[in-house]
Order: structure tokens, then C-alpha cells, then sequence
């Protein structure tokens, strides 16, 4: 194969009581399971593709083959949106920012508080399946949705936090508050990987 689940950096209870155990092994075992096997799917009829990282193949969807496009963006998507999800969770996470991210954000939005409040919002309002991400553009930092399983790097944007706000990242625990699971969700954020990511962001 191609392309593997990475496993998950942490207990998958490691996230309680914010996300539950039973919403991570769903999420993490059986939902991007399926992404990474969906995505292998499509690079077994272009074995060229292999060459790429998902990365690079979202960052260039006009390239793809058109017969496996748009499973190239929807489960490559996923998959790349999924890798980043865990990476900028942890055990005992959340508190204010840290570092440069912490600097870019009271500098952009004012204040911590403003920026969580402008970012929940988007994402509540984000119709149906999708996400919420964080990208540096134009020297400044935005914040984007995306449907579906969309990636920002196919705008040519780097996602430096992104939120999951399909009803899988939620529903078991929350139902149909997804205000109350994008409210909690900050208690879970590394602000150590943001800023690894932010930095990338700004190469």
C-alpha cells in the first residue's frame, strides 16, 4: 500500500473527558482507515501517483487523473486532515497559546479569546460536513472552512490547525451541539505542534 494510517499518538482515552474513547476509536480506527484505503484505491489504478506524498497530491488535484480526481481530493483530503487532527491534539492539552502562534494571534485578532470566538463561529456555521482551519495568508493569519474533506493546500494555503467538524468527530458525545464539542475541543489543542506548524506556514 502505498499510503498507511499513522497510529495515534496517544490512548485513545487520552483526550477524555473532552472527546470520548469510543469517538476516537470510531473516528481514528474506522473512519480514516477508510480514507487511507480509498485513497490507495485510486493510486493502484495510477501507480505514478505513489511517488507523491498526499500532500502533494491535494496541492495539485489539476494534475491527477480525472477518474480518480475526486477521490484523490475527498479521501486524500481526509486523510491529510485526519494526520494533522491527531498530531495537534494531546493528553492535558489546550490552556492559552504559546510562542509565535500566540504573538500572530493577538497581533490578527486581538486577543485569544476574540480568535476562539471568530473561529467557533465560523465552524458552527459551516453547513453540513466540513472543517474549520487556521492558514497564513498575505503576512496574516485567516480563518477558513472548507466542505467536506477539503484541504486548504489545494488553494495553495498550509492548514496549521484544522477542527473536525463532521458529525463522526462528535455526535456520540455531543449530538447535535456541535457549539458545545467546538467549545471543549480547545482544551485539547498542542500548542507545541502549532507552532511547529505555523512555522511550515510561513516558509
Amino acid at each position: 500500500m502505498a499510503y498507511e494510517l499513522p497510529p495515534l499518538p496517544y490512548d485513545y482515552a487520552a483526550l477524555e473527558p473532552h472527546i470520548d474513547e469510543a469517538t476516537m476509536k470510531l473516528h481514528h480506527d474506522k473512519h480514516h482507515q477508510a480514507y487511507v484505503t480509498n485513497l490507495n484505491g485510486a493510486v493502484e489504478k495510477h501507480p505514478e501517483l505513489a511517488k507523491h506524498t498526499p500532500e502533494e497530491l491535494l496541492a495539485n488535484l489539476a494534475t491527477i487523473p480525472e477518474d480518480v480526481r475526486k477521490v484523490v481530493q475527498n479521501h486524500g483530503g481526509g486523510h491529510v486532515n485526519h494526520t494533522m487532527f491527531w498530531e495537534i491534539m494531546k493528553a492535558n492539552g489546550g490552556g492559552e497559546p504559546t510562542g509565535a502562534i500566540a504573538a500572530q494571534i493577538t497581533a490578527d485578532f486581538g486577543s485569544f479569546e476574540e480568535f476562539k470566538k471568530q473561529f467557533n463561529d465560523a465552524a458552527t456555521k459551516q453547513f453540513g460536513s466540513g472543517w474549520g482551519f487556521l492558514v497564513f495568508k498575505g503576512g496574516k493569519l485567516v480563518i477558513v472552512t472548507k466542505p467536506n474533506q477539503d484541504s486548504p493546500l489545494s488553494d495553495g494555503l498550509y492548514p496549521i490547525l484544522g477542527n473536525d467538524v463532521w458529525e463522526h468527530a462528535y455526535y456520540l458525545k455531543y449530538q447535535n451541539k456541535r457549539p458545545d464539542y467546538l467549545a471543549a475541543w480547545w482544551n485539547t489543542v498542542n500548542w507545541d505542534e502549532i507552532n511547529k506548524r505555523f512555522a511550515k506556514a510561513k516558509q
